[in-house]
């Protein structure tokens, strides 16, 4: 376990802009094909032009939830782990997120781009870096999996520049770009023959055409 801050003792953080929640599969990385509740918050700084879910940048147009609403229906939905993603959720203090859910006895996943300091208790990192917003170094610390999306031999170089800021135990990720999907997969098949060091990630929830 990773990434040990304590929860805000404040009210912030008790109501978050909620996208939208869901019991589904896990598709992605080291927990594919888990059962896992998706908690996805609104607000996004990195705004990667590839991005699947666009709708979730302006955090101003997601209406804000109870915290212990989101908990209640994540831990009725019977699922093992949380996962919180966005947009970029560590733009919101999740103290009291992830202190609830783990209280109700769910791991707590968490997948970011590294761009603000983790505020939060956290199971997993999933660390998903983008070149026109690097991660913070204390991020790269925390990953217990990087995830580097790939679209062309630049995106290769960057995954291996990342990889060289995390630490020994970090798993390695390259998932192809999904625009760009043929020859992402050709480019990534090659390199991880090469570099066993890395895995392959799949997005099968698309392939199963499930949320």
């Amino acid at each position: 376990m990773t990434t040990r801050q304590e929860a805000t003792t404040s009210a912030e953080g008790a109501r978050l802009p909620l996208v939208e929640e869901f019991h589904t599969i896990q598709g992605e990385g080291r927990h594919t094909g888990r059962a896992a509740y998706f908690i996805r918050l609104g607000g996004c700084d990195v705004r990667c032009a590839w991005c699947d879910a666009k709708y979730t940048w302006d955090a101003r147009q997601v209406p804000s939830c109870e915290v212990i609403e989101i908990v209640a229906r994540a831990a009725a939905s019977g699922a093992p782990c949380a996962v919180i993603t966005g947009g970029e959720p560590l733009l919101h203090p999740l103290g009291p997120l992830t202190g609830a859910l783990r209280e109700h006895g769910l791991e707590v996943l968490l997948e970011t781009s590294g761009t603000h300091s983790p505020r939060g208790t956290f199971d997993w990192v999933c660390l998903s870096p983008k070149r026109q917003a690097p991660p913070l170094e204390e991020v790269y610390r925390l990953a217990n999996e990087l995830k580097v999306v790939i679209g062309s031999d630049d995106d290769l170089e960057w995954a291996e520049s990342c990889a060289a800021r995390c630490g020994e135990s970090c798993l390695l990720y390259l998932q192809p770009e999904w625009s760009r999907f043929a020859r992402s997969v050709e480019l990534i098949t090659d390199y991880v023959k090469a570099h066993p060091q890395w895995r392959i990630s799949l997005q099968t929830h698309k392939f199963m055409n499930i949320p």
